[in-house]
């Protein structure tokens, strides 16, 4: 049919009502529906439906994609096919109606819900039997403001119709729910130790310095392999509480290469001993391109003719020189070149602001 029967509010129902009064074009569709009516075979009688829910069953089922459940707030509605949909102006016929079936929508671009310019009344009965194709049940792990969510959700199409909760959900769909959680939220998420972080920086050195076999432990990296290092914790969180039980730390050594992560500490280690005897911590940046430093008095470098090497040699360390009282006197990563020139006026100053110590000529004799 090619008449124009629209209602005002986008009532079908109102439509129907109308032509049966002996509108216009009554006839016409009368004609049309006795036509179809001897294509179709015999059927055996049914239970007779409300005018409105009728003419809402034939548009459930011409348009399944359209049947829509009023939201949850408000009086817009959402679509099996997923698309949001409202009136034009309130129709107290129509809107605020549990079910509706669309017959007639227009979504303008931008516009967040289309407009519905014709509907009619429906029940979830008929909505069910008429997207029966789209109805699923299917088992739903999230995770959500910081816990895991999980639910056996039954829906029609984009529809929600119930949901319960899962009491045990599988560990991998609570690993990769987890996972996704922190490639939303970031890996600052996880409870990071000072010894996880100081770890994390040394790998992070080491594949800058010598790459292979040595891990990219960047944000992305680790996000991108979380199952190789992290996945088998992941399975026993269900909230913030198991997520701050992690062992952060035991996971990142997954990642140490073998045999290389014998020379670990030979590498790129922890602390580095001083001719005196002390061991100073190596402090490492957070990318793995800083040159690592090492902060000491300067009178605990007395003995080195060089800066201390790392990485096979490859990189040396940058002395951060303090006084007596620890506050900065010079910066190099050439101690040679240092000893040789400003040492001697570092040396006049400090002679004659820390006397009680001992500023030797020949900073190489400890």
């Amino acid at each position: 049919m090619d008449d124009d029967v629209r209602a005002p509010g986008g009532d079908l129902v109102a439509a129907l009502r109308e032509m049966r009064r002996g509108g216009p074009a009554t006839r016409s569709w009368s004609d049309s529906v006795a036509r179809l009516e001897s294509l179709l075979p015999s059927r055996p009688p049914r239970t007779a439906l409300t005018d409105d829910l009728a003419v809402g069953a034939v548009v459930a089922l011409a348009h399944p994609g359209r049947i829509a459940r009023r939201r949850s707030s408000g009086t817009s509605y959402l679509m099996v096919s997923g698309t949001g949909a409202s009136f034009r102006a309130a129709d107290p016929a129509l809107a605020g109606l549990p079910w509706i079936a669309i017959a007639d929508a227009e979504r303008r671009s931008g516009a967040r819900d289309a407009t519905i310019r014709a509907a009619a009344p429906v029940d979830e009965d008929i909505a069910l039997d008429a997207a029966s194709g789209s109805w699923h049940e299917a088992d739903e792990v999230v995770w959500a403001d910081g816990r895991i969510v999980a639910r056996r959700v039954t829906r029609l199409g984009a529809i929600e119709l119930s949901a319960v909760t899962l009491p045990d959900p599988a560990p991998a769909a609570v690993a990769a729910a987890v996972a996704e959680g922190l490639s939303c939220d970031g890996l600052a998420a996880l409870p990071w130790s000072e010894a996880a972080s100081a770890f994390r920086r040394r790998l992070a050195f080491l594949h800058h310095a010598l790459g292979d076999p040595w891990p990219d432990v960047s944000d992305e990296a680790l996000l991108t392999g979380i199952d190789g290092w992290l996945g088998s914790d992941l399975s026993r969180v269900r909230g913030s509480r198991d997520l701050a039980r992690l062992d952060v730390l035991g996971a990142l050594r997954r990642l140490l290469p073998w045999p290389a992560a014998g020379r670990l500490d030979e590498l790129a280690p922890e602390r580095v001993t001083t001719p005196k005897g002390q061991a100073v911590r190596v402090e490492y940046g957070p990318s793995g391109d800083e040159q690592p430093v090492l902060a000491l008095r300067l009178q605990d470098a007395f003995g080195w003719s060089a800066a201390p090497r790392i990485a096979d040699g490859r990189v040396p360390l940058l002395l951060h020189l303090l006084t007596p009282a620890r506050r900065p006197a010079a910066v190099t990563a050439d101690l040679e070149s240092f000893w040789a020139g400003p040492y001697r006026q570092v040396r006049a100053e400090l002679r004659g602001r820390y006397p009680k110590h001992a500023w030797p000529e020949d900073p190489t004799t400890p």
